[in-house]
C-alpha cells in the first residue's frame, strides 16, 4: 500500500450563521465569523490517495489525472466563489471548514474510486495555523 497527495490552493469567502438564530446568538457562537457581509479565506487542500503501484506505470495514479479531477470536482467550484451561495455541493449545508471537507471527500471518493485507487484523506487548512483532516 502506498500513498499520494496532491496540494491544491483556492480563495472563497463564507459566514457561519444559523437563520433560525438571533444576531446576538450568532455572534456568540460564531464571532467574527457570522460577520454579515461575509468573510474569506486562501484555502490550502491536500487530497491523499492510497492503493498499489502499477506495475506497467510505476504510478499509483497519473497525477495529471489527480489534478484534473481535483480542479474539475472541486477547485473550480470554490475558487473565488461564495460557498454558502455558489457552491452546488455544499447547497443546505453549514460552511465550516469541517463540513467544507467533509464535502469535498464524498465529492471526490467516486470519482477516485473510477481511476482504481482509495480517497484516504482531505485535510483542509483554513489559515495557516487552523485545517481539518478527514478519513471518510
Amino acid at each position: 500500500m502506498i500513498y499520494i497527495t496532491r496540494r491544491e490552493r483556492f480563495c472563497a469567502a463564507h459566514k457561519l450563521f444559523r437563520e433560525d438564530w438571533s444576531t446576538a446568538q450568532n455572534e456568540a457562537v460564531f464571532g467574527k465569523c457570522s460577520n454579515p457581509n461575509w468573510h474569506g479565506h486562501n484555502y490550502e487542500l491536500f487530497v491523499t490517495v492510497k492503493g498499489e503501484v502499477n506495475p506497467e506505470t510505476g504510478f499509483l495514479i497519473d497525477l495529471k489525472k489527480m489534478k484534473q479531477i481535483m480542479l474539475r470536482e472541486v477547485i473550480d467550484k470554490l475558487d473565488h466563489k461564495n460557498v454558502n451561495l455558489d457552491v452546488d455541493f455544499m447547497a443546505g449545508k453549514r460552511a465550516s471548514t469541517e463540513v467544507i471537507a467533509i464535502a469535498i471527500f464524498d465529492v471526490l471518493r467516486p470519482c477516485f474510486e473510477q481511476e482504481g485507487v482509495t480517497l484516504h484523506a482531505v485535510k483542509l487548512y483554513e489559515t495557516e495555523n487552523n485545517f481539518v483532516e478527514y478519513f471518510g
